[in-house]
């Protein structure tokens, strides 16, 4: 079974975000960089698959070349080897952009029977890319999966979002993207640090992933922010003393804002 698991990584979602004031994309150099904690959490459910069923993990991220580090800690968690696409002309790629890019490298694996991936970054929040992975490589979504099952070449889930629980089932080949619920991704060992240093990664651009495309025409974004100010001052509230009066007055608010 081969599986490829996609990672990203984002600021430190510690850390307080900025945005750059050329371009007003997010400043990734204003704090640390870390692999994406969701998508940590794919990438132990690709190597508990590993240990459960047997497979052969590929880990890959879009990045520049800070994000090998996010590479190397997937394959010191215990994944087989690495993708690193880096390329200039991907700064502030949308998700359309995005989404291409990581199916144009899935290709490049032999014989993929599941794709794995975090339902949303927690840098850009866009939540569309494993979805949009999937239709480009013609392979059927199961998202928001909190728990996971593979059997008889087959992937079933259990799918929780805000309007409810579902239980989604497709055959392979697949991809599916996991919410923070489905695991709690493991430690790397000192060991595996020191074995990823030997596991081969492999870096590609946009000329090796597409040879014969328009870059200009193609692989562009296509959003742009024109303008960010940031959050006003919370106001004060309005405290209301009850003085016999509170219910009326406070039912006077509440109609004065069309909230009832």
């Amino acid at each position: 079974m081969n599986i490829v698991v996609l990672v990203k990584q984002v600021p430190d979602t510690g850390a307080e975000r900025t945005l750059s004031e050329a371009d007003h994309t997010l400043d990734r150099e204003s704090a640390d960089p870390v692999l994406d904690e969701i998508n940590e959490r794919a990438a132990e459910e690709a190597l508990t698959l590993k240990e459960t069923v047997g497979a052969d993990v590929t880990v890959v991220s879009m990045g520049p070349d800070s994000a090998l580090d996010a590479v190397r800690k997937v394959l010191a968690m215990g994944a087989d080897r690495g993708i690193h696409i880096s390329d200039d002309r991907l700064r502030g790629a949308d998700v359309v952009t995005t989404a291409r890019v990581l199916a144009a490298a899935v290709r490049t694996v032999d014989d993929v029977d599941l794709v794995l991936a975090g339902d949303a970054t927690t840098d850009g929040q866009a939540g569309a890319v494993p979805a949009a992975v999937a239709d480009l490589l013609r392979l059927p979504p199961l998202t928001h999966a909190r728990e996971l099952t593979v059997d008889a070449g087959r992937v079933r889930v259990e799918r929780e979002t805000e309007s409810g629980e579902t239980t989604l089932d497709a055959p392979l080949p697949a991809l599916v993207s996991v919410t923070e619920k489905i695991n709690e991704p493991r430690y790397p060992s000192f060991k595996g640090i020191m074995a990823a240093k030997k596991k081969p990664v492999r870096t590609v651009g946009l000329d090796d992933l597409f040879p014969d495309a328009d870059t200009a025409g193609h692989l562009v974004t296509r959003t742009r922010v024109v303008e960010a100010v940031p959050r006003p001052a919370r106001a004060a509230g309005i405290r209301v003393t009850d003085d016999g009066s509170a219910g009326r007055r406070l039912a006077e608010y509440l109609i004065a804002q069309k909230l009832v």
